[in-house]
């Protein structure tokens, strides 16, 4: 399916590290031309260092293949330029979205209110940008989760369960010209976690590879994989695919 990719212009939002970096990686060993994006210029360039950095000027980093540029997608008039500024694209990858835990009543009213925020409005924010540049054909790929549970993870899974019901409505908006899908991985071990000390990260894996059915975490490659189906596959859209080794079916 990946060759399908040659050739195609991709748009990673967040694809500095992570399952963002993996997919702009693959995408772009699949042949296509990449655009990430990411608000930390460091970050940024060691992204394209790490994807065969040749060439640095005016903001942009960039390669035979791979091109770099700031974004804010909390930012109506960033997006705005953003896309006047790159153009027509195939396929974009939204990794905007972040993690919370807590309950209804136990979180802060304001943590669930973010949780919602960067998850659900960001993505829409962005569909709504992007959606009159894809080619037809194309595709927006968001990312929704698996794992947690209203009462310990209360704004995320408002979060998620709203990205599902976006790519529904999104998927016949703009069909037959494109598709809409989402990816729903649980919890992996990736920079994400980076500010947490590594033996907390640890205790936060044991526990998950003990929930989940196939004993283990996916590695990063596994859930990047998910998202070049599903710009790979023109006959698919309107769905969330879990890559979550079966945990949503115990937890």
């Amino acid at each position: 399916m990946a060759a399908e990719l040659k050739g195609r212009r991709v748009v990673i939002v967040g694809g500095t590290s992570g399952f963002g970096f993996e997919v702009a990686r693959m995408a772009r060993d699949a042949g296509a031309q990449v655009v990430i994006t990411g608000r930390d210029a460091q970050r940024r360039d060691a992204a394209l260092a790490a994807l065969g950095a040749v060439d640095k000027a005016a903001g942009e980093v960039t390669t035979n293949a791979v091109s770099a540029l700031a974004l804010d997608i909390a930012d109506e008039a960033a997006l705005t330029d953003f896309f006047a500024h790159i153009g027509p694209f195939d396929h974009l990858v939204s990794m905007a979205g972040g993690a919370m835990g807590g309950g209804f009543l136990e979180a802060p009213l304001e943590t669930i209110r973010q949780a919602v925020e960067e998850k659900f409005f960001a993505n829409l924010r962005l569909a709504r940008q992007a959606a009159p540049h894809v080619r037809e054909g194309g595709s927006l790929v968001f990312t929704a989760g698996s794992g947690g549970r209203p009462h310990n993870a209360s704004g995320a899974i408002v979060g998620n369960d709203a990205i599902r019901t976006l790519v529904e409505g999104l998927a016949v908006e703009l069909a037959p010209r494109a598709r809409v899908n989402a990816v729903a991985p649980t919890w992996t071990r990736t920079p994400l976690w980076r500010a947490m000390p590594a033996s907390d990260v640890d205790a936060i894996e044991q526990r998950f590879n003990a929930l989940i059915p196939l004993g283990r975490t996916a590695k990063v490659e596994e859930v990047a994989a998910a998202y070049l189906f599903l710009m790979s596959n023109d006959f698919v859209t309107g769905q969330t695919i879990a890559v979550d080794g079966g945990v949503t079916l115990v937890s």
